[in-house]
């Protein structure tokens, strides 16, 4: 007897999830180019299992970052909504954006290797982060935490270079210089 159609479906999604998971693990630990064997491994599925659900690498880091990039947009309402102060909220979002930008390795070079799957992550990844980063701005500003003249997109691509790491400038360290800008630009008024 055959498995009802929604048994399927809910168990497809486990496993594309399941990929997911993996790749972006398998990412942080050797990069965007990591052999799609050690993301199935990891997976616990098959190498075909990986390629049936995103048939290019292009595919797959399209979609393991768009699903990081959509969970850190979507932090940013919830930090407003929960933390003492708007201040609290875009420090809480930007430890967590500065985890997302230390943790791609490769990406970088994924996103200038010209492959035309990849073209469209980079403005992905400002068309929903940089409104996100955008509220957060504007509630410091209303509630003088920030000065009003500190642009979203500004902030951000600071943020991004203070997170090129090396081997003698890690996580903490970005994550130090990171606050030391955030508190530059808190308001004295």
């Amino acid at each position: 007897m055959p498995e009802p159609v929604g048994i399927r479906q809910a168990q497809a999604q486990r496993t594309r999830g399941g990929v997911l998971e993996a790749a972006a693990a398998v990412f942080v630990d050797q990069g965007v180019q990591a052999p799609v064997r050690d993301i199935a491994e990891r997976a616990g599925v098959g190498v075909g299992t990986v390629y049936r659900n995103f048939p290019t690498r292009a595919d797959l880091v399209t979609a393991v970052y768009r699903h990081q990039i959509d969970a850190c947009a979507a932090l940013a309402p919830r930090l407003l909504a929960e933390s003492e102060s708007p201040f609290t909220a875009l420090t809480l979002w930007t430890d967590a954006f500065v985890d997302f930008l230390v943790t791609k390795h490769g990406l970088g070079a994924a996103l200038g290797s010209g492959d035309p799957g990849l073209e469209r992550l980079h403005a992905l990844m400002l068309e929903t982060l940089v409104p996100a980063c955008a509220t957060l701005l504007d509630a410091c500003a209303a509630a003088r935490e920030l000065s009003g003249d500190i642009g979203a997109y500004t902030l951000m691509r600071a943020i991004g270079n203070l997170c090129i790491t090396g081997p003698d400038y890690d996580r903490a360290d970005a994550a130090r210089m990171v606050a030391t800008l955030l508190a530059g630009c808190r308001s004295t008024a």
